[in-house]
C-alpha cells in the first residue's frame, strides 16, 4: 500500500498566524465527525456494487448469453441454413422463370427482329436509296442555279437603290447640311458661348474663390481651434473626475474587499478544504478498519461454517451425483444427439435428392444410362458358314447344317 498519498498536507507558507494554527484542529475534528458517516456509507455502497457485479450481474449475463445462444441463435441459424436459404433459392428460380425469361424471350425473339427487319432496315434503305440522292440533287440546284441568280438580282437591286436614294442623300448631306451646321456652330460659339463663359468666370467664379480663400478659410480655422480647445478641456475634466471616482472606489470598496478575501476568506477556505481532505482520508482509514472487522465477524459466523459444510457435505454428495447420475445421463444425451444428427443428415440428403429430382423434372438434365441386361449373340442365317450374315431378329441357328446331319446318318 502506498502511504505517501495519505500523508498530512504540507505546512503552509510563512504568514499563518497563531489564530490559524489554533483553529485548524477543532475544524478538522468537526469535519471528521461530519464526513465519517458519508465516507462509511460511500464505502459500503462501493463494496455492495462490486459484490453485486461479481456475484450477480456477471453470472446473470453469462446465463442470459447462453440461454440466448441455445434458444435463439442456434435454432435461427439452423432455420436459416436448412429452410430459408433453399426456399429463397426456389423462389428466386420461380421469379426468374415467371417474370424474367418470358420478357427476355419476347425482347430477343419478337421485339428485336420486328424493329430490326420491320423498321430499321426499310428506313436505312429509304435514306440510302431515296433521300440521299434527292438531297444531293436539291443541293446541286441550290448551289448551281439559285445562288448565282440571287447574287445577280441582289447586285442589281443594290445598284438601283444606291443610284436612286443613297447618292442624292449623300450629296444633300455633304454639300448642304454640313456647311450650314458648321456656320451655325461657329456663330453660336463666338456670339453666345464665349461671352457667357467670360461673364461667369469673372463675375461669379473669381469672386467666390477669393471669398473662400480670404474670408471663410480663416474663420473656419478659428472656429476649429476654439472647438478643439473646448474638447481638450472637457476631456481633461472628465479624466480628472474618472480618476477621482476610481480612487474613491479603490479606497472605499476594493481595498477592504481585497483585504477581507486575502486575510479572512482565503485562510478559512484553505483550512476548510484541507480539513475535508484530511477528514476524508481519516474516515477512509476508519471505514476500512470497520469493514475488516465486519468481514472477519461475518467469516467467523457465516463463512467458516458454510465452507466446512461445502467441503464436508456438498462436495462428496456432488461427486457422487456427478459420477452416478450426471455422467450416464451425459453419455446418453451424447448418444441421442449423435443419433439425431445422423437422422438430420439423412433427412437433408433426402431433401437435396428430392430437390435435384424436381429440378431435373422441370428443366431437364443430362441423360442417365440405366443398366440393362447384356444382349445375346446375334443369330446367323442358314447357308454356307463362310457367307453367313447376322440378322438381329432371327433365332440362333445350329453350327452344323441339316444336310451334314443327313449325310452322316446315311453313312
Amino acid at each position: 500500500m502506498d502511504y505517501g498519498k495519505h500523508q498530512a498536507p504540507a505546512r503552509y507558507e510563512s504568514g499563518d498566524g497563531c489564530l490559524t494554527t489554533l483553529v485548524r484542529i477543532p475544524v478538522r475534528i468537526v469535519v471528521l465527525v461530519v464526513v465519517l458517516p458519508v465516507r462509511m456509507v460511500w464505502d459500503a455502497l462501493v463494496a455492495l456494487a462490486r459484490a453485486a457485479d461479481r456475484m450477480l450481474l456477471r453470472p446473470l449475463g453469462r446465463a442470459l448469453s447462453w440461454l440466448f445462444r441455445v434458444l435463439v441463435a442456434v435454432p435461427a441459424g439452423w432455420l436459416w441454413e436448412q429452410v430459408l436459404i433453399p426456399l429463397a433459392h426456389g423462389l428466386r428460380w420461380l421469379a426468374v422463370a415467371v417474370f424474367v425469361w418470358p420478357w427476355v424471350g419476347l425482347w430477343r425473339y419478337v421485339v428485336v427482329p420486328v424493329v430490326r427487319y420491320g423498321m430499321v432496315a426499310p428506313l436505312v434503305w429509304l435514306y440510302a436509296a431515296v433521300l440521299t440522292p434527292l438531297g444531293h440533287g436539291l443541293r446541286w440546284v441550290y448551289r448551281e442555279l439559285l445562288v448565282p441568280a440571287g447574287r445577280a438580282i441582289g447586285t442589281g437591286i443594290g445598284w438601283l437603290l444606291t443610284v436612286a436614294l443613297v447618292l442624292p442623300l449623300v450629296g444633300v448631306w455633304r454639300y448642304v447640311l454640313v456647311p450650314l451646321g458648321l456656320a451655325a456652330a461657329w456663330t453660336v460659339r463666338y456670339l453666345v458661348v464665349l461671352p457667357l463663359t467670360w461673364a461667369v468666370r469673372y463675375l461669379v467664379v473669381l469672386p467666390l474663390t477669393w471669398t473662400y480663400r480670404e474670408v471663410l478659410t480663416p474663420v473656419g480655422h478659428g472656429i476649429a481651434w476654439l472647438l478643439g480647445l473646448l474638447a481638450r478641456a472637457v476631456a481633461a475634466a472628465a479624466r480628472g473626475l474618472w480618476a477621482g471616482f476610481g480612487l474613491l472606489v479603490a479606497v472605499l470598496l476594493v481595498t477592504p474587499v481585497v483585504w477581507l478575501y486575502r486575510r479572512v476568506l482565503t485562510p478559512v477556505g484553505r483550512e476548510i478544504a484541507a480539513a475535508f481532505v484530511v477528514g476524508w482520508r481519516v474516515a477512509g482509514f476508519v471505514s476500512r478498519a470497520v469493514g475488516r472487522a465486519l468481514a472477519w465477524l461475518a467469516w467467523q459466523l457465516i463463512g467458516a461454517p458454510v465452507a466446512w459444510a461445502y467441503r464436508a457435505v456438498c462436495t462428496p454428495v456432488g461427486h457422487f451425483v456427478r459420477d452416478a447420475v450426471l455422467a450416464p445421463a451425459g453419455r446418453a444425451a451424447v448418444a441421442a444427439g449423435r443419433a439425431a444428427r445422423e437422422a438430420m443428415r439423412t433427412a437433408r440428403e433426402t431433401v437435396r435428392q428430392a430437390r435435384r429430382d424436381a429440378w431435373r423434372a422441370l428443366v431437364g438434365g443430362p441423360p442417365v444410362n440405366e443398366p440393362r441386361e447384356p444382349a445375346g449373340p446375334l443369330a446367323r442365317t442358314l447357308g454356307d458358314t463362310q457367307q453367313a450374315t447376322t440378322v438381329p431378329s432371327a433365332a440362333p441357328a445350329p453350327e452344323i447344317s441339316l444336310h451334314g446331319e443327313n449325310s452322316v446318318q446315311q453313312g
